[in-house]
Parts: C-alpha cells; structure tokens; sequence
C-alpha cells in the first residue's frame, strides 16, 4: 500500500487499497478475485434454480428442506463477496466487514448443516418436528454468533485511552489470535455438523443416507481448510517471519470452503430434488382420469360375469331345424296365461338400433303361450313334426 507508482496491470488513478486485484505481480489477488466472482454467479444461478424446482418437488420430506438449503446458498454466495475484503488492502471499512462477517456468514452455513443433519437423525426414528422448528433452531444458531461478534467488534473498536486519539484504522488493530479465538463458537458448530452426521450416513433409505453423506463429507472437507488456515495463520507467519501472506491465507480459506459448500452439498442437493419419492410413487394417470376406469371397466369386466347374456337364442328361426327329445311332453305343459302383450320381448334389431349395450339386456322370455303372437317364444322341445305348419301359419298371420 506504501508504494507511489502503480504496480504493473493497474492505472494510475487506482488507489493503492486495490492493487491486489489488478496488480499482475502479485498473481494470488487476480486468481482469487476471478475464482469468487464465478462463485458469486454460480451461487446465484443456483439459488435461482432452486427456487424455480420448488413447484415441482414432489416429495414433502425433501421439500421441507428447501428453507435450509436456500438458506445455505444465501450465505456461501456471501462468503464469496467477503473474500474481496480480503483482497484489497486494509483501511476501517474492510477491516471491520472481515471481523464481523466471516464468523458470521461461517455460522450461518453450518447452522443449517447442522439443522439437515439432526433432521435426519430424527427422520431415521421416526417422525421428527415440522419444517418451521428447524428454520428457527437454524436462525437462533446463528443469532448466537452474530452476538459474539457484534460485542468483539465494538469492544475492540471503541476501546481506547481516554487521552489518546483515534486512529481511523482502528478496527485493523487486532491480533491473528484474537481473530482465531472469536471464531471458537463456529468451530463448535463444525464439529457438531460433522458428528450429528455421522448417523445419518446409517440411514435405513438409501435416498437419506446420500443426503447425510453430502452433508458428512462437506463438514470433512470443511473441518481440514480450518485446520490449515489457522495454522498458516498463527504459526506459518511466525516461522517465514513475515506476516505478508495473512490476506491471502484468509481469502484463499474462503473462496474454497464457499466452493466445497456448493460441489459436495447445494449442487448434489438441487439433483435430488425433483427425484420421484420412492414411498409414494405416482401411478401412470389412473388417478387424472376416475372416470376412464369407472366406464371402461364396467363394460368390460362386466360381461365377464354374465356370459350367459353375450348371445341371444332366437326362438323364431330356430323352430324350422327339427329337434330330437328325448322325452316327449305337451307343449302346453309350462304355460302360466301370460299373453304376449304383457311380455316386452325385443328383437336384435331393434336393440341395435337403439345403441343399448348386450349386457344390458333382458333375456327374452321363455314361457310358452297359447295366444298366436307368443308362438315364437315357445321353446323347440315343446313342438313336434306335426305341429310345424300349424305354427308357421299362425306366426304369418300374426305379422
């Protein structure tokens, strides 16, 4: 920041506070800042698609979770805005968004890690608390730490001899491991993440037991870029003897635990979000259409039932065939007095011209009559040799 030419790739009229991001000598500042500008679009585009599946979900369970995952989006695409203030140099306003906002924005990503995770932990015993209790367990995680740091900062801040001065670089006065130990509350939230998804790893369906594996190795890879950095940034300076890759240390630390938040956790989640649920499957459209099953079904399953009714015998034009009995008997034997004007007997004809269906008809009558009209209704048995011409005529005058 003390140098009074620019350094090479930036303009003259640029302030020294942002030389990091366009000084090509120092090539840690170009790549990082492109890498957290892709991540500032991805994470955006992503929030946008989540938000656009969010009709189409069909599982209730996964659909529960949205609030949390958006949630998650929300903060690692700040976490990508953050690692700017690490790039540039250090005056009142970056120094201070670096105190503040990356305990903060950390918290707010393993809150609901954290949230997903002891979900499914009660989701593998059973039915666990509404959607509505885990956003609020989330919201008071993360309150916790957003109280911490409020008190750091304007302890730190405000603290200052009564005789002395206020410098206006203040909020930069801090100690790498007083920035460490503020940040002791979101290293609890870790460790917790990472073992109250340990469980879930042992779920009993296998779609919940990749959404604890997501969550499970997310914490993994974000429990080794904590160790790393803080180690760089309390021991590593002190062995180099030079404090110079603090910044860099810290920016890099962000922009690939905001990536490892999206590659192994938001991405593999927004994927099974519109998966089929395997406990409630859709049928092929039956249930769009009721009444295809109620009218097709009848007509043809029904006749299935009654075979009898499929074919009807037509007395008339069977009488001319001769018959063999074996047991001669009156054809006035079965008559009741019934005259053929109380009998509805409909011929085939007239059925079909009407577009009444088979199975809905009446089987015709079969009750011999000595009336001259219900000759035709008399059964082939009942007639001999004899009887034939007799018939006939009498069916003839009868038309």
């Amino acid at each position: 920041m003390g140098s009074t030419s620019p350094p090479k790739g930036c303009g003259s009229s640029i302030s020294s506070i942002f030389y990091n991001l366009c000084d090509l000598t120092t090539v840690w500042g170009v790549v990082v800042e492109a890498v957290a500008t892709a991540g500032v679009v991805t994470s955006f585009v992503l929030f946008i698609v989540l938000m656009a599946c969010l009709p189409f979900v069909t599982d209730k369970k996964r659909k529960a979770m949205v609030a949390l995952q958006a949630g998650i989006l929300v903060f690692t695409l700040g976490l990508f805005g953050l690692t700017f203030a690490f790039i540039v140099g250090r005056y009142s306003t970056s120094c201070a968004a670096r105190r503040f906002l990356f305990g903060v924005l950390f918290s707010g990503c393993l809150s609901c890690l954290m949230m997903h995770a002891l979900w499914l932990a009660l989701l593998q015993r059973g039915r666990g608390p509404r959607c509505w209790m885990f956003c609020l367990g989330a919201l008071g995680l993360w309150m916790v730490e957003v109280i911490i740091n409020t008190e750091w900062l304007i302890t730190t801040v405000v603290r200052s001899s009564p005789g002395d001065e206020a410098a206006p670089d203040l909020s930069c006065s801090f100690d790498n491991l007083d920035f460490v130990m503020a940040l002791i509350y979101v290293m609890v939230l870790l460790v917790a993440a990472v073992v109250m998804s340990v469980p879930t790893v042992t779920h009993k369906q296998k779609q919940w037991r990749r959404d604890g594996a997501f969550i499970l190795v997310t914490g993994l890879f974000t429990l080794v870029i904590w160790v790393t950095w803080i180690v760089m940034y309390l021991h590593g300076n002190q062995v180099v003897g030079s404090p110079s890759w603090d910044d860099p240390t810290l920016a890099i630390a962000l922009v690939s635990n905001a990536w490892v938040f999206l590659f192994f956790y938001s991405i593999p989640e927004i994927s099974l979000l519109t998966k089929e649920d395997p406990d409630h499957p859709l049928d092929d459209g039956d249930h769009v259409y009721p009444t295809r099953s109620l009218v097709y079904d009848n007509i043809l399953k029904e006749p299935e039932t009654r075979p009898q009714n499929m074919y009807i015998e037509n007395k008339a034009f069977s009488m001319d065939e001769p018959t063999v009995s074996i047991r001669p008997e009156s054809p006035y034997g079965s008559y009741n007095g019934q005259m053929r004007s109380c009998v509805y007997q409909p011929t085939e004809i007239a059925l079909m011209a009407k577009g009444l269906r088979v199975k809905a008809m009446l089987p015709r009558a079969r009750t011999p009559s000595l009336n001259p009209g219900c000759v035709g209704s008399l059964p082939r048995s009942h007639v001999s040799q004899r009887e034939l011409p007799t018939l006939k005529a009498m069916r003839l005058s009868s038309t």
